[in-house]
């Protein structure tokens, strides 16, 4: 599936996240558990995270026009967003509920289908988050690894909810499976705070990833040992995209074309070195002080 979009991997994580709650509800039902209820409304985030991927997917697939100069990638990060928030919401459904059996335990029934039931939809989660990672690495889609991150953790909270039901079957203690509901909560809240965070990071501008800026440095030393300066270096990351700016220094009395022709071949290399990136080069006079002005591009542009 190596030449799919990213928005085929959003279908595929709608069609988990369908199969998912319909098995997780079906669990719930016949155990009575408020642990594999508080797995099911996660799984019910999941669907809703998965359709706004799919949309912000597509937006962000949309190339450039006079609308929208630099594309739509940063649809993307409304994604991620959007996916934090529902989480602490569910997170919040999931401590009310399960403060609520805290008040009023309750006995659980059918433990063994109900087991059986949320571990194949665990198995399904699961499978679906290791292609998700897969194509969010190959695409560089922060949707699609917020996505998978989430369903990672949903296994990891469906494995915690088992134990739980398990305890409260060893042990006869049924106040262990509200505890196990809230303590799932928690972790919904640890993952929905750390995508608000890299959303936000995204919003902001944050520069390219440091493995990228190493590669893009390593590239530019080259250029710096033929007597070219470059700096007033640049760099944001807006989902896949990566934009890249820079201030390019030669010898005022070469011929323009000659400082031209190295300022293609700067921009083919990043483009080489960090496919899919947008680069700027501006080309200045190594005499001029105001060369130096790392500000001086912007100054040209207000």
């Amino acid at each position: 599936m190596a030449d799919r979009p990213a928005t085929f991997y959003a279908g595929i994580s709608i069609l988990a996240a369908v199969a998912t709650i319909g098995l997780k509800v079906w669990a719930w039902k016949i155990t009575g558990s408020v642990g594999l209820l508080s797995d099911a409304a996660e799984s019910g985030v999941n669907l809703l995270a998965a359709l706004v991927a799919l949309w912000a997917l597509w937006r962000a697939s949309k190339p450039a026009d006079a609308t929208y100069a630099f594309g739509q990638s940063k649809a993307e990060y409304l994604s991620s967003g959007f996916e934090g928030m529902m989480i602490l919401a569910a997170a919040a459904a999931i401590a009310v509920t399960g403060v609520e059996r805290l008040r009023n335990l309750q006995p659980i029934e059918n433990v063994g289908l109900g087991l059986g039931i949320s571990v194949a939809a665990s198995a399904i989660n699961g499978g679906v988050a290791l292609v998700l990672r897969r194509a969010a690495k190959r695409l560089r889609s922060i949707t699609l690894r917020a996505d998978a991150q989430h369903l990672l953790t949903d296994v990891w909270t469906s494995a915690g909810v088992l134990v739980g039901v398990l305890l409260v079957k060893a042990t006869g203690w049924l106040v262990l499976d509200p505890v196990v509901a809230l303590l799932v909560a928690a972790n919904i809240v640890w993952t929905g705070v750390r995508l608000l965070q890299e959303t936000s990071h995204g919003l902001l501008d944050r520069a390219i990833a440091n493995d990228d800026q190493i590669a893009l440095a390593s590239l530019l030393e080259r250029f710096h040992a033929r007597g070219v300066v470059i700096h007033g270096l640049r760099t944001r990351a807006a989902g896949p995209r990566r934009f890249i700016q820079m201030h390019v220094l030669v010898p005022g009395a070469w011929p323009v074309k000659r400082g031209h022709d190295v300022c293609e071949e700067i921009e083919r290399g990043v483009l080489e070195a960090l496919p899919g990136s947008s680069v700027l080069t501006h080309l200045e006079p190594l005499e001029d002080p105001a060369s130096w002005d790392d500000r001086g591009l912007d100054r040209r542009r207000s």
